[in-house]
């Protein structure tokens, strides 16, 4: 461990079939009124909206609906749901969903009572808020981003075509999650595998940087091969139930942050697919399996000995017989033939994109990088690759 940290993390979470009792003894602790976010309607289909507003009348709460979180929340639609809480002098947001549905309630936590714009003030200047935040909690049906229990938060402003995150302090994580497996069932198979690439992604940035050896980089080793092999059980059975809770707890771990603490960090894959998503809006995940094998297969000769341990431990690759070009090249091509074997997307034309779009992705992707702080030309030659 390299670099000092500071580490909390205030979520409680209720894990399990019997997770959605949490709802019911945290809801007394907070105010009358509720507002509840959520997409397009799945939770009514698989009757959680209606076991949601069931525990709430049941303790004489107040709702207020914010519906149609798309699934790369858009800034009206956190202004949108800011209006809905100073008008209802709201004292709980409700998350119900996936990752988007947690980062725009995250997003109308701090903008609500924002004093001036909150899109320049959070998500450009990236200033400490200082302002009345709205308590919120989640219900989690998609594991991928981890947003159930940390303080991150992704939204698009539209209007100037920036997909930007932000990671604020842990007083704007959710005070409380529900997680249940079996809510994930009714994602389609296609959503699933976003998810988990999602999450291998988020490992994989804080995997790939520096040449540490330290205590994060077993840990980020263990959770991928977790969900490596519990993957190919839910792609022959996406209602394994076993499989599925071990995919939604390695989803929480991967990004709650613990992972990445005490070492030095990457994230230019996010970073180029959220400019991605703000010209094409499409899966996240997806995005970011089409990006990063040409993405790797490009850095990986700044580090070398973290590519070869990469294949080593984590794909059981032996190095007899090899240098570390070709053991960190087989551990690429193992992750590579993982994604295609998964069905997950590897070309940027099935997301929508076109070659018009690449330049405009790459000059406006804002340059990171663990082991090569990236051009815009270098980008643009990634994005041609994963074309």
């Amino acid at each position: 461990m390299k670099l000092d940290f500071t580490y909390e993390n205030p979520t409680k979470i209720y894990f399990g079939r019997t997770a959605m009792d949490g709802l019911r003894s945290e809801l007394p602790k907070y105010g009358k009124t509720v507002m509840l976010a959520y997409g397009k309607g799945a939770i009514k289909k698989i009757g959680i909206y209606d076991q949601v507003l069931d525990i709430c009348k049941s303790l004489g709460k107040t709702v207020v609906e914010l519906q149609g979180v798309m699934p790369n929340p858009t800034y009206k639609k956190v202004l949108e749901g800011c209006q809905l809480v100073k008008d209802n002098n709201v004292d709980l947001i409700l998350a119900v969903g996936g990752g988007s549905v947690i980062d725009c309630a995250k997003a109308i936590s701090v903008s609500s009572y924002c004093q001036g714009d909150a899109w320049q003030r959070y998500f450009t200047n990236f200033e400490p808020v200082d302002n009345k935040l709205v308590p919120l909690a989640s219900i989690l049906t998609m594991a991928g981003t981890g947003s159930e229990m940390n303080a991150g938060s992704v939204i698009t402003n539209e209007d100037l075509k920036i997909k930007m995150g932000r990671v604020f302090n842990a007083d704007v994580n959710p005070r409380f999650s529900i997680l249940n497996p079996e809510y994930t069932f009714s994602v389609s198979k296609y959503q699933m595998l976003s998810g988990i690439f999602d999450m291998m992604s988020h490992l994989m940035e804080a995997y790939f940087a520096g040449d540490d050896d330290g205590t994060s980089s077993y840990i980020i080793e263990g959770l991928l091969r977790a969900i490596i092999d519990n993957t190919r059980v839910a792609v022959a059975n996406k209602e394994d139930y076993e499989a599925r809770s071990n995919l939604m707890w390695c989803s929480s771990l991967a990004m709650n942050p613990l992972v990445g603490l005490g070492k030095a960090q990457d994230w230019e894959v996010h970073m180029i697919e959220h400019q991605l998503g703000a010209y094409t809006d499409c899966a996240h995940g997806m995005g970011l399996a089409a990006i990063s094998i040409p993405y790797y297969r490009y850095v990986s000769k700044f580090g070398l000995h973290k590519f070869a341990r990469f294949a080593r431990e984590v794909w059981h690759i032996s190095e007899e017989g090899k240098t570390q070009e070709e053991l960190a090249k087989a551990g690429i091509d193992a992750l590579e033939h993982f994604i295609k074997k998964s069905g997950m997307v590897t070309r940027l034309r099935d997301l929508n994109a076109t070659e018009e779009m690449l330049p405009l992705i790459a000059k406006s992707t804002v340059p990171m990088g663990g082991y090569k702080k990236m051009t815009s030309e270098e980008i643009l030659e990634i994005l041609k690759q994963a074309y």
